[in-house]
């Protein structure tokens, strides 16, 4: 028989992210975020390759990157009110995780299989946060994919992407709950 954990699964049926708008200060030391980190590398790694990495942002480094974000949005002719939108995923933020997809050549694990794995990574790192008594919110919007964000402002490697801008700090207010989805039209349930 399997032996259930509710306390995890309530906090797995109860769960959700807090906007990354409501998260300040105090934020995760390095010493708080250690567990937290560690639990998100216990994600499925199918072949053990570590196709995934953190990049933690705190201090200059987080108005660095909202300089380049607003410099980038402006040389990619984006509105001022996207601009200003992204460069405040930055310069409001006390402590960003950035996760790298970073997939490694490999002729058994297929490369999305690796992608999927970095996703997981970004889940399982919120959750760890959530489950710590910390605020997260999964992030990407266009600064995950621009070119010279990830070369300039974040050192990417060649075939390296940002699976997610994981944001960490207090929460100030308790978001309302969203409707979730119908498991009735979502699953199909096949026994022949």
């Amino acid at each position: 028989m399997p032996k259930p954990n509710p306390a995890a699964m309530e906090f797995l049926l109860s769960r959700r992210s807090r906007p990354s708008k409501t998260l300040t200060f105090p934020i995760p030391s390095a010493q708080d975020l250690h567990p937290i980190l560690t639990a998100a590398a216990r994600t499925p790694d199918h072949g053990k390759l570590e196709p995934w990495r953190f990049i933690v942002l705190a201090d200059a480094a987080l108005p660095r990157l909202a300089e380049l974000t607003d410099q980038r949005g402006a040389a990619l002719g984006l509105d001022d009110e996207k601009r200003a939108k992204s460069k405040a995923q930055f310069a409001t933020a006390g402590l960003v995780v950035a996760v790298v997809s970073s997939p490694k050549p490999s002729e058994k694990v297929p490369y999305l299989e690796q992608v999927y794995s970095a996703g997981a990574v970004c889940l399982a790192l919120v959750n760890a946060a959530l489950a710590s008594g910390w605020g997260a919110n999964w992030l990407t919007g266009w600064m995950a994919y621009d070119p010279e964000i990830l070369t300039e402002g974040l050192g990417l490697g060649e075939g390296e992407t940002v699976a997610g801008f994981i944001h960490l700090g207090t929460e100030t207010s308790m978001p309302p709950d969203r409707p979730r989805p119908d498991l009735a039209a979502i699953t199909t349930w096949v026994t022949e």
